[in-house]
């Protein structure tokens, strides 16, 4: 009996792990991505439908702090600096709240992201960027509360918020011509340091062609204003396995100043390890 039992209960525990009961969420999770100009823009919110209430004045009270949203944090992210109102707000991912109002909504970027709601103390210095926006009346209801990137040209777009009645429309810029001809510029000027860099590492590490490896690193070390100690360090590797200790030997040395200065002290035991095997040999 008693074996019985147990097995029982190894049958009841084991259902309770895998079973899990699904249902829908009565305010589903949405992601919406966007590429504007260059600019990655992606948007995380649950969206809450009207369901014959009232919503704003009511559901939403006026000019009360709004979490924009349902459940977590309704959460904006840009790859680059965009430009709002005239004011830049940086790259990086912020909780969106909104104060409503019949006339004019604040949209507030907030830097603290993972409240549940509202912040249960709000910090006026997580205040990243605040601008107010026209609020308009929709021509038909929308049901189901939206957050869109809408208006597209290659350097702005508009983020759109719309329920019910209500709708808001906030553009943004975003630095398409900087970062067009930055890419231009660099591409046109050819690969950079630590580009060669990586090929000579990729060269030597894979006992590939050494030569070709040689060339990478002497290209980088060329182009470089202050050579880093870890180039140099590759450098004397990829000569000692050409074969050429002594110049092996010169560029460590080269290597350890190099390491001293950057307060690097694990490069300067490696570098003189090296040494003492390549003036054996």
């Amino acid at each position: 009996m008693k074996k019985i039992v147990i097995v029982l209960s190894l049958i009841i525990s084991h259902f309770t792990v895998e079973a899990q009961v699904k249902i829908p969420e009565t305010s589903p999770k949405a992601i919406v991505k966007q590429v504007v100009g260059l600019t990655d823009v992606e948007i995380v919110y649950s969206r809450p439908s009207a369901r014959g209430r009232a919503v704003y004045g009511n559901l939403v009270p006026f000019g009360q702090l709004w979490r924009t949203g349902a459940n977590d944090n309704s959460t904006i992210s840009f790859s680059d600096d965009v430009v709002i109102n005239g004011k830049t707000l940086k790259k990086g991912k912020y909780a969106l709240y909104t104060i409503p109002n019949i006339q004019s909504w604040e949209v507030i970027f907030y830097t603290k992201t993972d409240n549940w709601g509202t912040p249960k103390e709000f910090d006026e210095s997580k205040v990243a960027l605040k601008t107010s926006v026209k609020e308009e009346a929709l021509p038909k209801p929308v049901e189901t509360f939206t957050l869109a990137i809408n208006n597209l040209d290659s350097s702005s777009a508009t983020l759109d918020i719309s329920w019910e009645n209500s709708y808001v429309s906030l553009k943004f810029e975003v630095p398409t011509k900087k970062l067009a001809i930055a890419s231009i510029e660099k591409t046109l000027a050819g690969p950079s340091p630590e580009e060669y860099y990586t090929a000579a590492q990729y060269y030597y590490q894979s006992n590939s062609d050494i030569e070709k490896g040689r060339a990478y690193i002497d290209k980088a070390v060329e182009l470089s204003k202050a050579v880093p100690f870890y180039y140099l360090r590759l450098k004397s590797l990829i000569q000692a396995k050409q074969g050429d200790k002594k110049g092996a030997i010169e560029t460590a040395k080269w290597s350890i100043s190099a390491s001293e200065a950057a307060g690097n002290k694990e490069y300067v035991e490696m570098n003189k390890a090296s040494i003492e095997e390549w003036s054996r040999s």
